[in-house]
């Protein structure tokens, strides 16, 4: 699968890795399941201890982890610091609630007969994690955390572009003292992950990637009934009511657009402004981007990154001129972007239609699409006209009338006046195309592990 660290401002190919071989996967995965039955049945209290070791590591080594994703896929250094972060707060957050999380849950049977019902929470076994470029700590953290908390043990495989970064988080487990094949960091190829997927002692998947990837691999899940979670694409709406304070929603629209070089599933990418007030937040929106300075993500003064490759940035590219094509009216904004590196020259698109195929696609980027609703029904019917479901967000005078209007909105996460809430102690996820399952709090927590009824019943209970 080529995996290499390509230094996305440099263009540089400072670093290759050959892809894992057949004997290092069924190694991997023999090692997976035999760490398995022993770790399950160590006491929770022991296993939590570990993961807060974990967070010590990551805290310990922030300076240099942060460094190594900026070098790896071009997000700016104080993003790099904030996510290295975020992914020890997750653990951390399993550390404090998963014991109380996964007790044994006593029902409530309306019959004395039916006996003591109880509710436990047994973990499975070997996981396989297949996960992106764009977070690529963070979403580690977010999977691992969970299920080394449930019992279970899990193999990676990363985006080919960040082979550091996921050997650096597995160096930093065994830092903190995880016992070895609790997680394994694997190159593994298409073909690899089939074969891991399919092996008996392998019982769940969960991806986090593109609709194609997640189409391949829920099928190749399903075919092998095993359990599997989608976190996919995304194409949130940004709803401006007419009565939103215009300044701070701009300035919550330049950010929630561009964070991390607008390479989020949950990126404000389609904005939706009532008629009233469109032309004053186009007018300050624009100049908003404009102010953005792109350059060296390491440089303490650049707001806008590269992206993550030059393939990404060209893919981008060409899904503007395709737009364009379509009918839709395309706006380069700000100073031109440096020659060297993945960068993009932020666009603002207007016009785009639905007969324009870019009105239904997500794009991975510094591109803002531009809707002007005619009220607060249309922009609501706008929103909830897309293939996509994951995040959105309503911008409002009013908070509880955000809160009615986000009840309207389909999607799997909606915040009122904040683009995005991306924290260790709420749940993400989507509908639609953006995927099936949750991670992250007791939802995560659950999504792989048997819930198994035990029922004492009196042996001389009535037939």
């Amino acid at each position: 699968m080529s995996y290499k660290t390509v230094n996305p401002y440099t263009g540089e190919t400072l670093k290759t890795f050959p892809d894992a071989t057949d004997t290092e996967v069924a190694s991997a995965i023999d090692h997976a399941h035999t760490s398995f039955l022993s770790w399950k049945e160590k006491p929770i209290a022991e296993r939590l201890a570990l993961l807060q070791r974990v967070a010590d590591e990551l805290r310990k080594n922030h300076k240099e982890l942060a460094k190594l994703l900026t070098v790896e896929m071009g997000k700016l250094y104080s993003e790099a610091l904030g996510e290295v972060e975020l992914s020890a707060l997750i653990f951390e957050y399993y550390v404090k609630n998963a014991e109380a999380l996964l007790k044994p849950e006593k029902l409530p049977v309306a019959d004395p007969a039916e006996g003591d019902a109880v509710l436990v929470c047994d973990p499975l076994g070997v996981l396989l994690a297949i996960e992106p470029w764009n977070f690529p700590y963070y979403q580690i953290a977010r999977i691992l955390a969970p299920q080394l908390a449930a019992g279970n043990t899990l193999l990676l495989k990363h985006a080919s572009n960040v082979p550091q970064s996921a050997a650096a988080f597995e160096h930093i487990t065994q830092e903190a003292g995880l016992p070895q094949g609790l997680f394994h960091n694997l190159y593994a190829t298409r073909a690899q992950i089939e074969t891991i997927i399919n092996d008996p002692r392998v019982h769940g998947v969960a991806l986090t990637g593109s609709e194609g990837a997640g189409s391949v691999v829920a099928a190749q899940a399903g075919k092998a009934l095993k359990k599997c979670t989608m976190e996919l694409g995304g194409a949130d709406a940004f709803v401006v009511l007419a009565d939103a304070p215009l300044k701070e929603t701009v300035d919550w629209a330049v950010f929630g657009r561009h964070w991390n070089g607008g390479q989020v599933c949950v990126s404000s990418k389609r904005m939706i402004i009532d008629a009233k007030i469109y032309d004053g937040f186009l007018k300050q929106y624009t100049d908003g981007v404009a102010a953005l300075k792109t350059g060296d993500p390491l440089d303490e003064s650049t707001t806008l990154a590269p992206l993550s490759s030059q393939q990404a940035a060209d893919e981008v590219k060409e899904k503007i001129r395709q737009a364009v094509a379509h009918g839709a009216t395309a706006v380069e904004v700000g100073a031109k972007v440096p020659t060297q590196g993945a960068f993009v020259q932020p666009t603002i698109l207007t016009h785009v239609t639905p007969d324009n195929p870019a009105y239904y696609w997500e794009f991975f980027g510094p591109v803002s699409m531009l809707f002007k609703a005619q009220d607060e029904d249309d922009a609501i019917r706008i929103a909830n006209d897309t293939p996509f479901g994951l995040g959105g967000s309503v911008f409002t005078a009013r908070p509880e009338h955000g809160a009615e209007v986000a009840k309207r909105i389909s999607t799997g996460m909606i915040f009122v006046n904040h683009p995005t809430m991306v924290k260790a102690d709420l749940p993400f996820g989507g509908v639609r195309r953006s995927g099936f399952g949750r991670e992250l709090l007791g939802l995560g927590l659950k999504e792989f592990v048997n819930h198994k009824l035990i029922d004492v019943v009196d042996i001389n209970a009535p037939f």
